[in-house]
């Protein structure tokens, strides 16, 4: 028997660091890839890399994953850029394909991404000329004509802005039906560019800027009263108080405006509507920490509030159920995920553990580099016990010796249920003095599991490089990818049966 023989390990490989590690599928590494970016450089690959990355996976895919998973990353992942990008992508691949109108009125949910879609589709198509968007793909401008009529005149007012594409552009471009006569007269405001000024609070505030004032006492109390303006209109939006706290706070603004915003963002329907990512929250914290006012700590705890809602939606494990959660806190994990943005992957990591750490009753949680060290937090605080991580990760170095979590685990004979790793995957054992010597995350799971035969592991992907540590086709094994604290209702589905791929293909466009 020469040929007709089983393949052993034909998915097997090497990481980025040379280490045992193993493929995916084409759905499941699409997947990881595409709720793990921003569209900006990542420590081990290039943006132009991960794209490429993307367009060659989306060739091994049919249109309608493609399309599901763009929805599934702009609805469930909360992702903006990346769902456009899939979309684009999948109409230069499926021209006629009806599955590409429908993906793109799917994911284009402000008015804003209208533009901002055929911003790309002409930089994705190499247009460079007069007539930039001229030859646009059918269904795509099916899609988008059918996205103009989910937008109000201040929606559409609040996104009006002098860029490469401007709305007016698209509205001449792709011929939207109005859906009345009052919509038509909207559309003919577009056309003429007398769209209203939005009452936003960058208008408001913009004018308050450009105004003239006798001194600076004078500008700031000016200042002071817009944000009480602002706050009280009761027009101002969950993310725009979210990010404008410092600046409220710096202003000094009465006490009753401040009693409004702290229970806007502790609000639980404020919260579950405003859809943040979760490290949003922490930016916030962090920003009001370093403050020197007397006013930073009812904030706080009004954070503290919100991501305990956000933790409040989390399946929670009862006592008789024994978890392990493991940070990577090594280099890797440390890059920031835009070139704008103070958060690192590895800040990522640490909240959504902190979140999943408040659900569970039995609960060891601790961080990997060089070593593996438990660090016990109380239940209540998430953001406070992510800066006590933050202020730690030296403690154990900063390579990626995710085998120590299981091996401590064996030297103490100890069983667990379940494993939780907020990883991006790219493990080695950094001990070894030879290659033939190193240690495999899989060689010390097989170990363990003649300890613990019954224990799972879960690999939460935070960067999506492709490769997994373990071969997630184990029944035992879980590969769970993405930023969003909706990656629980995927941890929720696998305690199911069910899988990553399976909930995304669940999706309706």
């Amino acid at each position: 028997m020469k040929f007709n023989l089983k393949m052993f390990n034909k998915n097997k490989t090497v990481n980025y660091e040379q280490a045992e590690a193993y493929t995916m599928d084409a759905k499941t590494e699409l997947y990881a890839a595409v709720v793990t970016t921003t569209l900006n450089d990542k420590f081990y690959e290039g943006a132009d890399a991960r794209m490429n990355t993307i367009r060659g996976l989306m060739t091994k895919v049919d249109a309608t994953y493609s399309g599901k998973l763009a929805v599934y990353a702009r609805e469930k992942m909360y992702l903006r850029s990346v769902p456009l990008v899939l979309a684009v992508e999948m109409a230069k691949l499926n021209s006629g394909n009806a599955v590409v109108s429908k993906t793109v009125n799917k994911v284009v949910k402000r008015a804003d991404e209208i533009t901002e879609l055929l911003a790309y589709y002409q930089l994705a198509n190499g247009r460079k000329d007069l007539k930039k968007l001229n030859k646009l793909s059918k269904q795509v401008q099916k899609g988008l004509a059918e996205a103009f009529n989910k937008f109000d005149e201040y929606q559409f007012s609040k996104y009006n802005r002098d860029a490469e594409v401007k709305l007016k552009d698209a509205l001449f471009l792709v011929h939207p039906k109005a859906k009345d006569e009052a919509q038509q007269a909207l559309f003919n405001k577009i056309a003429k560019d007398e769209l209203a000024t939005a009452y936003t609070w960058e208008t408001e505030m913009s004018a308050v800027g450009q105004g003239s004032f006798e001194n600076a006492e004078a500008k700031a109390t000016a200042k002071k009263e817009k944000w009480e303006e602002l706050i009280m209109s009761g027009k101002m939006g969950y993310m725009a108080m979210l990010r404008n706290l410092r600046n409220i706070i710096e202003a000094e603004v009465s006490d009753e405006a401040l009693q409004k915003v702290c229970d806007y963002i502790a609000d639980e329907k404020a919260v579950a509507g405003a859809k943040q990512l979760p490290f949003r929250y922490l930016a916030a914290y962090r920003e009001l920490k370093v403050m020197n006012s007397g006013a930073v700590a009812r904030v706080l705890t009004a954070l503290e509030k919100a991501v305990l809602y956000t933790a409040g939606n989390i399946k929670s494990f009862d006592a008789k159920t024994r978890i392990v959660i493991a940070c990577d806190v090594s280099s890797s994990m440390q890059k920031a995920i835009s070139a704008k943005s103070k958060i690192l992957n590895y800040d990522i990591g640490l909240m959504l553990a902190m979140l999943l750490q408040n659900r569970s009753k039995n609960v060891i949680t601790g961080m990997f580099g060089d070593s593996w060290k438990v660090i016990n937090m109380p239940q209540v605080s998430v953001l406070a016990n992510v800066d006590e991580f933050y202020k730690r990760e030296g403690e154990v170095g900063y390579s990626t010796n995710g085998y120590k979590v299981i091996q401590e685990l064996i030297d103490r004979r100890v069983k667990v249920d379940k494993v939780m790793m907020f990883t991006d995957c790219q493990m080695w054992d950094s001990n070894a003095v030879s290659n033939m010597m190193r240690q495999s995350v899989s060689a010390v799971w097989n170990e363990y599991k003649r300890i613990a035969p019954d224990a799972k592991l879960y690999l939460f992907d935070l960067g999506g490089y492709g490769k997994t540590p373990l071969d997630i086709r184990r029944k035992d094994v879980y590969l769970i990818a993405g930023w969003s604290d909706k990656i629980f209702e995927v941890l929720a589905a696998i305690e199911n049966g069910s899988n990553a791929v399976a909930e995304i293909e669940k999706m309706e466009l």
